[in-house]
């Protein structure tokens, strides 16, 4: 099974968005040293405890800072966008990258409402246009004039960045098996329904100009550390933030574990937690690895992109490590 990560670019307590951006660069040299498949880095707007705005940008100074390592975006959000302008910037990540970049695309705002009319010169975007813009993108990707135009995404190139459609409801699957992207559904978003969505995708899949049989995988938020026990206690930070985040808290920064370990729950917001960890997977190396098996063969994918957000940030570098050992990822040296 294949091992990748997704990364929010969170800013942890005592932190800044210029730290946030450091501890991804330093992530994303770790993870490809131990062997991991893909990176991804996440698109989130006007939103405090999330560093990653512009994940085009940051995928590029990501990419050149590895070596190995599939390098994408999960994802851009496209209504917000131009296909061909989109195309063109990731063809220009291809040509610096060849055969290393990913194209994830997902529909929604990447932030509270007013975010829609700050990305769209004050006017909604017209997501009942997503569909077509997908179509007209992954065109421009592999040299069409789609429009008919006489326009091409330049530069050219032998090779094309994979187009992943991302989703979190059976609608965007649908889409993605009607288009013949490929396709990752989100169970860190939702923990409900992913299951038949990847369902209806691998049964409805069309061939395409990328691709001639479906490809799905899953995220999910993961905290591995070296107990059981220690992993609970880094993972409670998470815990904490989903919920501040559900009940619209304004937050600056990730909780530390202490923090959550001194809060105080009501009866409703134990079982939202309980809710919740249902898009989490938490424990010692040999548990996270059951689980994550368990979750693959559940969705019928081959490949688990996971998410880890702890505090400190070396705890982050260590969950992932142990995965890798787990999964016997081939490391470099």
């Amino acid at each position: 099974m294949k091992l990748s990560v997704l990364d929010q670019s969170p800013i942890l307590s005592d932190s800044d968005p210029q730290e946030a951006m450091r501890q991804t660069t330093e992530l994303a040299a770790h993870v490809d040293r131990l062997g991991y498949h893909r990176l991804w880095v996440s698109e989130h707007h006007s939103t405090n405890s999330l560093a990653g705005s512009a994940p085009e940008i940051l995928a590029t100074h990501l990419a050149a800072h590895t070596k190995r390592i599939r390098v994408g975006t999960g994802g851009v959000l496209l209504p917000h966008y131009s296909a061909y302008k989109v195309a063109e910037s990731f063809r220009v990540l291809e040509t610096l990258h060849p055969g290393r970049i990913d194209l994830g695309v997902g529909r929604a705002p990447g932030g509270m409402p007013n975010v829609n009319l700050a990305l769209n010169r004050g006017k909604l975007p017209r997501v009942e246009d997503y569909p077509k813009q997908v179509e007209q993108l992954m065109s421009y990707l592999h040299g069409e004039d789609p429009a008919g135009m006489n326009i091409y995404a330049t530069p050219k190139g032998d090779t094309s960045p994979e187009l992943w459609m991302l989703g979190s409801s059976g609608t965007s699957a649908r889409l993605a098996a009607d288009l013949g992207t490929s396709y990752s559904f989100a169970h860190f978003i939702n923990g409900h329904g992913g299951m038949g969505a990847m369902d209806r995708y691998n049964n409805h899949f069309t061939s395409s100009i990328q691709q001639t049989e479906p490809k799905g995988n899953v995220s999910v938020f993961a905290v591995c550390a070296d107990t059981q026990e220690r992993a609970e206690y880094l993972a409670s930070s998470l815990d904490l933030a989903l919920l501040l985040i559900e009940q619209g808290g304004v937050r600056h920064h990730f909780p530390t574990p202490e923090e959550a370990f001194n809060y105080s729950y009501s009866f409703f917001q134990q079982e939202r937690i309980r809710e919740n960890r249902k898009r989490m997977v938490v424990g010692d190396k040999e548990t996270v690895k059951q689980e994550l098996e368990s979750l693959a063969d559940a969705y019928g994918v081959d490949e688990i992109m996971v998410n880890t957000i702890v505090h400190p940030f070396e705890e982050r570098l260590h969950s992932y490590k142990l995965l890798a050992d787990a999964f016997n990822l081939t490391q470099e040296g």
